[in-house]
């Protein structure tokens, strides 16, 4: 039985994971981290705002963009193994995290995105990368998204960026500016922030005389359950800072390239 407490689990996405982990049988729920809203329980576990007064071998970090920084040194000074939901994890906030957390130090797992078919869109799009001369991200989430571009997309530039030698300018004058995306890790991000959505990214690709576009639609939270489950019981086997399912799929690494 592994002991795991959330937090942010007064999130969507946390209180989706912290419900699954009350579920399955060799998990236990045995803490929520969800400052401001201490004295209330979820999943019968008690709500509180102070890292010290948890116990728990895993901590699932869902909290905002903002906090996550202090949680993930709090979780590290704890000695715990953690996976990281939160959003917006760039190249230079890879680096900070890596700053602090030992490489032979509990697993930190970094997980973009949760759902089995996001990890899957993720990993095909880097397979495809350096067959195609053009390449565009569009990415769509709910009205209410803090951040832009969304988790997903970062990590998406940056694993076909690997595979690119193209600096992604656009050739185009824009008369109104932004309105050819923005550029990470060398690919064009295109962010849009509609009410009624999810998550929704698509990869589009372009040679003379052919596209080609891999898309992935999340319309429930419930999609992000079973991978966070996934990367619960793989964690505890691993040291450093990680990123991504794709090991704890099985998913072979993709040779770095250069079209």
């Amino acid at each position: 039985m592994i002991n795991v407490a959330v937090s942010g689990a007064m999130g969507r996405l946390g209180k989706a994971i912290a419900g699954g982990i009350a579920e399955a049988a060799d998990l236990n729920l045995g803490g929520v981290h969800a400052p401001g809203h201490e004295g209330g329980s979820l999943f019968g576990t008690e709500v509180t705002s102070e890292p010290q007064q948890l116990s728990a071998k895993v901590v699932v970090e869902c909290a905002p963009h903002a906090p996550v920084m202090d949680n993930l040194r709090a979780w590290h000074d704890k000695g715990c193994f953690v996976v990281v939901g939160t959003s917006g994890f760039s190249e230079q906030r890879l680096r900070e995290l890596k700053s602090f957390w030992r490489a032979d130090g509990p697993g930190c797992l970094v997980v973009p995105n949760f759902s089995v078919g996001a990890v899957l869109m993720m990993h095909f799009a880097e397979f495809a990368s350096p067959y195609f001369d053009s390449v565009e991200i569009v990415e769509r989430h709910e009205q209410a998204k803090p951040d832009a571009p969304s988790g997903t997309a970062l990590a998406t530039a940056m694993r076909i960026g690997r595979h690119r030698d193209d600096s992604g300018k656009p050739t185009g004058h824009e008369i109104v500016e932004g309105a050819l995306g923005g550029l990470a890790s060398g690919v064009r991000v295109h962010s849009l922030r509609m009410k009624g959505l999810l998550s929704d990214q698509e990869v589009a690709f372009s040679n003379s005389g052919e596209t080609f576009s891999i898309l992935h639609r999340s319309t429930s939270y419930e999609s992000f359950v079973n991978g966070a489950l996934l990367a619960i019981r793989h964690v505890v086997n691993t040291q450093g800072v990680s990123i991504g399912l794709d090991s704890v799929l099985g998913l072979p690494p993709i040779q770095k390239t250069a079209k």
